[in-house]
């Protein structure tokens, strides 16, 4: 970017912005600040309390490494600010990076993409921009969104001497790991109209400034329409990943199988591997789901209903995951668990991350309580009042704990609806004499070492795995 292609010329010092400060542009903007030293980066939001906190030694979010991150480059070349047309203004590439949530109303209700925070964004990029612009798409987008975004651009800047270039650059990081991913990333893919110049001039442009720690061999090149697609497919791939080995835990749970030993022989394989193949309780999180859902739509727009029917399987069978171990406990605690506390361990939608976003902990947790369950919540980064919000209508049967101790004393059962490490590491002698019993654990995670639970006395129940004769015979099914 220090030598940007005409028509963009590059200052002194090249400017790039960021409009959106959630979980993909802060990190995002935070790496490259780190990575290209040489490049002014402004993160901006139209949330004051939101900047405030990334200007604050408390995050608004939780990702190893990125306080270390952060708190090395603020002040220097990244800034986080709420003035968004001062950022537009000086930048000469802006990154895009809004929510794009499920649509809950209208047309599409359920399924489509809601793009009204990315039109607010155009509009006043093109509000505000006297200079040529570079548009990179970082949220998760429909295909030909950016044909759409050039529409509202051009048809609402005032020069029209000014020339907007759309970019699709998907971000494939995963929370948890999003520093790592994007310090080492698999691949980066940067999508643009190629098939002329200036479309090519502005792919160099964002080239040039992965290239600064990205090997070159590494950087994709495809057309725009291509790289949109390319991030709902992975996504997409990936939770009919996750889909197809719970669907195998259940089976493996009817034939005495174990999903463990399954899912490692299917992983040697090379043509399969080993990532992705873990059962569990269910997937979670902003995107799998909204994505799988956006690309049924768009299947179905297109007339390919047994193609949308096919992706819709995917989000049927995490429904049908998360409904089937709700049944599992309920069966296995004699049908009742009415004023019963249950403790639930973990509440994100995996571990290393605070994000609740589609947690299977929260459609767990409503099925417990609606057959009168008293849940005791522990999670070691999510807070009682994203909880309470996630569990909004059933906050009178949820209780929050600052330690896991004092969710699990008295409880009836544990389920383990997060991975986090430090549960692995707890005393279960100690926690089993703190508990009603029979005590009940049910790990929707596969982390705990099952044959140790049951020496100390625990009922068990793992996903995927041979069952308990105890829970065959309170279930009275054989």
């Amino acid at each position: 970017m220090s030598n940007l292609t005409n028509p963009y010329p590059s200052p002194l010092l090249p400017t790039v912005c960021c409009i959106g400060a959630g979980y993909v542009g802060g990190p995002t903007m935070a790496m490259i600040a780190q990575k290209c030293p040489h490049i002014k980066v402004t993160v901006v939001d139209i949330s004051q309390p939101r900047i405030d906190a990334w200007n604050s030694d408390e995050l608004p979010i939780y990702e190893p490494g990125l306080d270390e991150v952060v708190k090395a480059c603020r002040g220097k070349n990244l800034f986080f600010s709420t003035d968004v047309a001062v950022a537009i203004a000086e930048s000469e590439m802006i990154f895009v990076s809004v929510n794009t949530p499920t649509k809950k109303t209208g047309l599409g209700k359920g399924k489509a993409a809601d793009l009204t925070y990315w039109e607010s964004a155009a509009r006043t990029i093109a509000a505000v921009s006297k200079s040529n612009k570079i548009i990179v798409e970082k949220s998760t987008v429909p295909v030909r969104t950016a044909e759409a975004i050039e529409k509202v651009l051009k048809r609402n800047c005032s020069d029209a001497t000014v020339q907007f270039d759309i970019l699709s650059n998907p971000e494939f990081l995963a929370e948890g790991t999003a520093m790592t991913d994007l310090a080492a990333p698999d691949r980066v893919l940067i999508g643009g109209k190629i098939e002329g110049q200036a479309g090519k001039d502005a792919v160099d442009s964002l080239c040039e400034v992965y290239a600064n720690w990205v090997p070159e061999e590494r950087i994709l090149r495809a057309n725009l329409w291509s790289a949109e697609l390319s991030k709902l497919a992975a996504n997409a791939f990936l939770a009919q990943r996750i889909s197809s080995i719970n669907a195998m835990s259940a089976l493996c749970e009817a034939t005495s199988a174990d999903v463990s030993q399954v899912a490692h022989a299917l992983g040697t394989d090379s043509r399969i591997g080993p990532k992705f193949l873990n059962a569990s309780v269910g997937f979670g999180g902003s995107c799998f789901q909204k994505d799988i859902l956006n690309l049924a739509y768009i299947c179905e727009c297109h007339g390919l209903k047994e193609v949308a029917d096919y992706w819709y399987s995917v989000v049927g069978m995490n429904d049908y995951q998360k409904s089937r171990f709700v049944k599992r406990v309920v069966s296995a605690m004699f049908n009742t668990i009415r004023n019963k506390k249950i403790a639930m361990l973990g509440f994100a939608f995996k571990k290393d991350t605070g994000d609740t976003r589609e947690t299977p902990a929260i459609d767990v947790g409503k099925g417990l309580i609606e057959d009168g369950a008293e849940l005791a919540i522990y999670d070691p980064k999510v807070s009682d009042e994203q909880i309470a919000m996630d569990m909004e209508g059933m906050n009178d049967n949820i209780t929050c704990y600052k330690t896991a101790k004092e969710a699990l004393q008295d409880a009836h059962a544990v389920t383990i609806m997060t991975e986090w490490d430090e549960f692995k590491t707890y005393d279960w002698q100690e926690i089993y004499g703190v508990m009603q019993k029979p005590a009940f654990v049910f790990d929707g995670r596969n982390i705990l070492d099952h044959d140790h639970l049951k020496e100390i006395g625990f009922i068990v129940y793992a996903l995927g795995k041979p069952i308990d004769p105890f829970l065959k015979s309170a279930e009275g099914v054989i």
